[in-house]
């Protein structure tokens, strides 16, 4: 994938909706940013409550193929056809939501599937996140950057960074002014090359 894919021509999204409730307020802001991007660029959603996935098991070291479900294959090849992935989970308990995390997940069998080259594929893509949570401190929200940067940091993504909004009751983000300005150019942002931490530290030495 070249640079110019990954910052702006020929750009696919797929927002993957990770909160329990419909309509919420991740969501929201999750559409608020979309809405900002280029006319006709391809987007498609997907909701992991209308999509579910049972819990992942781990089977690198069995001998028996574990069978892939519908909903597997069909994120599967969502997952792949893009090239600008958005994670839209609420805050629970300072991470991803338990849906967002089990399709995260489920990217570790398709690491490691006979014949997969998904982490070959996977390389050069954006990932992005979005999240709403009730605290108007950002920093509680550090254990759900921290897993979507290093996961992007293992497959070579970029990483698009995370847009955060404040709200609890329904519809709440609408009333944060801020959150509502980020949106407005969040998908314009910088996307550098994901690092792990001590890669970021070695590279300023």
């Amino acid at each position: 994938m070249t640079n110019d894919t990954a910052r702006g021509a020929d750009r696919s999204f797929l927002f993957v909706l990770g909160s329990s409730r419909a309509d919420g307020n991740t969501e929201i802001l999750t559409r608020a940013a979309a809405a900002q991007l280029p006319a006709g660029t391809p987007q498609r959603w997907v909701d992991l409550n209308a999509l579910p996935l049972p819990d992942f098991q781990d089977g690198r070291h069995e001998t028996d193929d574990w069978p892939a479900g519908e909903n597997e294959r069909e994120l599967r090849r969502a997952t792949l056809a893009a090239t600008d992935i958005v994670l839209a989970s609420p805050l629970y308990w300072y991470t991803l939501s338990a849906q967002t995390k089990r399709y995260l997940d489920y990217w570790s069998g398709w690491l490691t599937a006979p014949g997969s080259d998904f982490k070959e594929r996977m390389a050069g893509r954006t990932l992005w996140g979005v999240t709403v949570m009730a605290d108007p401190d950002e920093s509680v929200a550090d254990g759900l950057v921290t897993t979507l940067g290093n996961s992007a940091a293992y497959l070579r993504m970029r990483f698009g960074g995370v847009l955060f909004g404040n709200g609890s009751r329904p519809g709440q983000v609408r009333n944060d002014e801020r959150a509502m300005i980020r949106a407005k150019s969040f998908f314009q942002g910088e996307t550098p090359l994901a690092r792990f931490p001590y890669e970021e530290g070695a590279g300023r030495r």
